[in-house]
């Protein structure tokens, strides 16, 4: 078995710093984009703009869909389970847990190019399924931790009873929490850009929380689900990740408005936009659980938090485990996914770090990620799983 050695710690920036470089970023993109409007104006003259379309693009977006063909196996008010299988050769299955931050689970099915669930087929993992979060309703709003790994266990029952696991962004929290509850039903752990210590890396968002929420008042937090009548709403959660990085917004819009006679590039930009723009919400309860026990406490990595009257804890952990993380992620940086490595049992030849170059998003559906990283990860996760177990 080959392992990937450890990459070297990827250097943060302090809290302050760190949202003063997005704004600046922001600032800096509007700055290109102005120069770079007003060249192209002068070369091809006032009728270089078509504003009206313009406009009409960055307001038209439709519901995303998924791409690889699959069937739908179960649906709970939580989650739906997608079956992307092609053979029932003798592999042990593999779910994914889909990012769950106010968007369309179909990120990890992007596009026929750029599709999660592709590369893990293509690796032989010919037996793939995913959940496919559903929307916050008023029937579902007080949702708990507990009700979401309810249906990571019925999904996995689904499955025969033993999967290998990967969680993208919080759908890897979820899954490190389920994985040290039941670790006789993992057969692998996987994480992409998943936060683990959730004060390791100094993220951008934490220089937010500390201001909207001194001394660890959640205040604000339960006057925004309060406000969405017990929900976070989606369109909330949106406006955050634009004011994290406003400057990839502005170049994306700026970028259309000089590549409208492009049908490719405008193509590319309502596949997007239909991704990140289309909304859902996410039980309130839940949220607060997340931002009380995780952001606020750290419990993870404490050892004080308790799921289903058991505590989590993480030395349960002892399947092969993959870690990715994005050098240039400012929602989870590096530092947060690899602290998993110093609490876990695995041993530390069936442990492998991969770091791409790009973002948090990237690390789910990027061309680089898909092609360079994801592989070799899935290469590993079939080697512990043609003879159905790793032990």
């Amino acid at each position: 078995m080959s392992v990937v050695p450890q990459c070297p710690p990827v250097p943060a920036p302090s809290m302050a710093a760190g949202l003063l470089d997005s704004w600046l970023d922001g600032c800096a993109a509007a700055v290109d984009g102005i120069g770079r409007c007003w060249s192209t104006a002068l070369e091809r003259g006032p009728a270089a703009f078509d504003l009206p379309r313009w406009v009409a693009l960055t307001a038209d977006r439709t519901a995303p869909s998924w791409t690889t063909p699959h069937e739908i196996v179960f649906e709970h008010e939580l989650a739906r389970l997608r079956d992307f299988s092609v053979s029932k050769r003798r592999v042990v299955p593999t779910l994914v847990l889909p990012p769950q931050a106010g968007h369309d689970s179909c990120i990890v099915d992007y596009s026929a190019e750029q599709s999660q669930m592709g590369a893990i087929i293509e690796a032989g993992l010919e037996r793939a399924m995913s959940l496919d979060w559903v929307g916050a309703t008023r029937e579902t709003k007080d949702a708990s931790i507990e009700d979401y790994i309810d249906v990571v266990d019925r999904a996995v029952d689904h499955c025969g009873g033993r999967v290998n696991l990967i969680g993208d962004c919080q759908g890897g929290w979820l899954a490190t929490i389920y994985a040290a509850l039941y670790p006789e039903r993992i057969n692998t752990l996987t994480i992409a850009g998943a936060p683990i210590d959730f004060h390791a890396g100094e993220p951008v968002i934490h220089e937010v929380m500390r201001r909207v929420a001194p001394d660890g008042n959640l205040r604000f937090y339960e006057t925004l689900v309060a406000s969405g009548g017990g929900m976070l709403e989606g369109r909330h959660m949106l406006t955050g990740f634009i004011l994290i990085q406003p400057g990839a917004e502005i170049s994306r819009q700026i970028d259309l408005l000089l590549n409208l006679d492009d049908s490719a590039h405008v193509a590319r930009y309502r596949e997007f936009e239909d991704w990140f723009k289309h909304t859902q919400n996410v039980p309130g309860a839940f949220y607060l659980w997340i931002v009380r026990h995780l952001f606020r406490d750290n419990g993870l990595i404490s050892g004080s938090l308790e799921v289903r009257g058991q505590k989590v804890d993480l030395g349960r952990l002892d399947m092969p485990l993959n870690l990715l993380a994005g050098a240039t992620d400012h929602i989870t940086p590096p530092d947060q996914v690899f602290a998993l490595a110093q609490y876990v049992s695995t041993p530390a030849e069936l442990i492998t770090r991969h770091v791409s170059t790009g973002g948090h998003l990237g690390l789910f559906m990027g061309h680089e990620a898909l092609r360079e990283h994801w592989p070799r990860v899935l290469v590993e996760v079939f080697q512990h799983s043609r003879t159905g177990s790793h032990r």
